[in-house]
C-alpha cells in the first residue's frame, strides 16, 4: 500500500500550531501556560522555514514519570482539527540543537489523550547540534506498549472513557489529541534552542 501524507508542516507560513509547555507558568497562574514557537520564514531546511523554542519557553513537566520537559507539543485543536488515528504511521521530521545542553537528557516522540500520554521510549531521537541533518529521522509508531511509555495518567480525566485499569496505548494511539517531543533524563533543566523542520506523518505503506 502507498503511503500517504496525513500530516505535514513545513512551516512555510508561520509555526502551524507548535508551542511549548510551560509548567512552572501554569502552577503559578492557574491555567494552562502554553507558549508559542518562533518561526522562520528561512533558516530550515534546504532554506524552507522552521521553528524553534528554548528554556525561556518551556519548564519541568513533575507529574509526569520520569519528569520529562514538553519542548514541543501540538494541540490538533488548536488548528481546528479533531483526533487522528496514528497506529502504524510513519513520523519523519527534522531537529536541530543550537548551544543545546542536555545534561543527559534524550528526545522522544509521544501521544497524549485527554488524561493520559505515552512516550515512544524505545525510540529515542537524534538532534543534530549546530547544523541540520542530511536526511530526516523516520520511526513507525508502533501499536506495541512493550516499546513505549505511559509516563502520565489522571483517573479524573479518563475514568469516564476508558476501561478498568487506565486507557491503553491502543486508545490513545488511535484517539490522538495531541503529540509532541519531549526531553527526558535530565539532570538539570535543558537550556538552549530546539528547531525542527519538515515534520511530517504518513499512514499506510
Amino acid at each position: 500500500m502507498e503511503k500517504r501524507t496525513v500530516i505535514r508542516n513545513s512551516f512555510g507560513v508561520g509555526p502551524e500550531g507548535w508551542h511549548s509547555y510551560d509548567y512552572h507558568g501554569e502552577i503559578v497562574t492557574g491555567a494552562g501556560i502554553f507558549v508559542l514557537t518562533t518561526w522562520r520564514k528561512g533558516g530550515g531546511v534546504d532554506g524552507g522555514g522552521c521553528i524553534w523554542a528554548d528554556q525561556s519557553r518551556w519548564s519541568t513537566d513533575v507529574p509526569e514519570r520520569p519528569i520529562s520537559i514538553l519542548a514541543l507539543i501540538h494541540y490538533r485543536n488548536w488548528v481546528g482539527l479533531g483526533p487522528i488515528d496514528l497506529r502504524g504511521c510513519e513520523v519523519s521530521v527534522y531537529l536541530r540543537g543550537d548551544n543545546l545542553r542536555l545534561y543527559g537528557a534524550e528526545c522522544y516522540f509521544w501521544v497524549h489523550a485527554p488524561g493520559v500520554r505515552w512516550h515512544f521510549s524505545s525510540n529515542p531521537v537524534p538532534i543534530a547540534e549546530g547544523h541540520w541533518a542530511g536526511e530526516p529521522s523516520k520511526f513507525i509508531l508502533e501499536n506495541d506498549e512493550s516499546r513505549w511509555h505511559r509516563s502520565y495518567s489522571s483517573a479524573d480525566f479518563w475514568r469516564h472513557s476508558y476501561p478498568e485499569g487506565g486507557p491503553r496505548l491502543d486508545s490513545v494511539l488511535g484517539d490522538a489529541h495531541s503529540y509532541g517531543f519531549s526531553f527526558i533524563g535530565f539532570s538539570s533543566e535543558v537550556q538552549g534552542r530546539l528547531s525542527m523542520a519538515e515534520f511530517e506523518i504518513l499512514s499506510g505503506g
